[in-house]
């Protein structure tokens, strides 16, 4: 999954002419805090609805108001996991996208993405989720599988996530059943250490809610 194809079709650039107060009129209708800046058709940078309400007056146009913006930006041909850095790296809600000649293509919204992760990752299918956590010079992503699929199981989704001033990992699976307990036995025989399990209809709901939750964060 590359930049150019999960551009928006809904949130246009502003122009180095267009007015402070037109800015914070879009990020409000568009929902997101943050607009990217085109001077004869080129970008010059990403304005941020903080910069805009740090100015004293927002009758004057973009050009007068900054002298300067920063410029983050991701390739055309940049994968979904340098989008997400790119993200949470520069803490954006949008995100422009350039071709390597540097023209502008569009714009992706941190919203829109979030939810083609949720559609993509299976979330919205029908399963569990388990967390190991083990020393990371111990992680072997085959045998993890192997425990899982020896009973009769699918890992649908993996996330690795390191713990800061640590040698240990967590391994959070998504699996494809409801009922882990033959899964989490099997896992503890070969010595692993079952750190929690999802696998009830109240935790789903707290899952979705969680989700939802994020989603209204970001509309706001």
């Amino acid at each position: 999954m590359r930049a150019s194809t999960i551009l928006s079709e809904q949130i246009p650039p502003l122009l180095h002419t267009d007015t402070g107060e037109k800015a914070l009129l879009w990020m409000d209708e568009f929902q997101v805090n943050h607009l990217p800046v085109l001077k004869n058709g080129n970008f010059v940078g990403l304005v941020s609805e903080t910069e805009l309400l740090d100015q004293i007056s927002l009758e004057d146009s973009l050009d007068h108001l900054f002298q300067h913006l920063a410029r983050p930006f991701a390739y055309a041909d940049a994968h979904l996991f340098d989008l997400l850095q790119h993200f949470a790296l520069f803490k954006l809600t949008a995100l422009p996208v350039l071709d390597r000649q540097e023209n502008y293509l569009g714009v992706i919204s941190a919203q829109e993405l979030l939810q083609l992760l949720a559609d993509t990752s299976g979330l919205n299918e029908t399963g569990s989720v388990l967390v190991l956590e083990m020393n990371a010079i111990d992680y072997t992503l085959a045998q993890i599988a192997q425990i899982v699929e020896s009973n009769q199981a699918k890992i649908q989704n993996l996330f690795v996530s390191y713990l800061p001033d640590s040698t240990k990992i967590q391994v959070n699976l998504r699996i494809n059943q409801q009922n882990l307990s033959a899964i989490i036995r099997t896992f503890e025989r070969y010595d692993y250490h079952v750190l929690a399990s999802y696998q009830d209809s109240q935790q789903t709901n707290e899952l979705q809610d969680r989700y939802q939750e994020l989603m209204h964060y970001l509309s706001m």
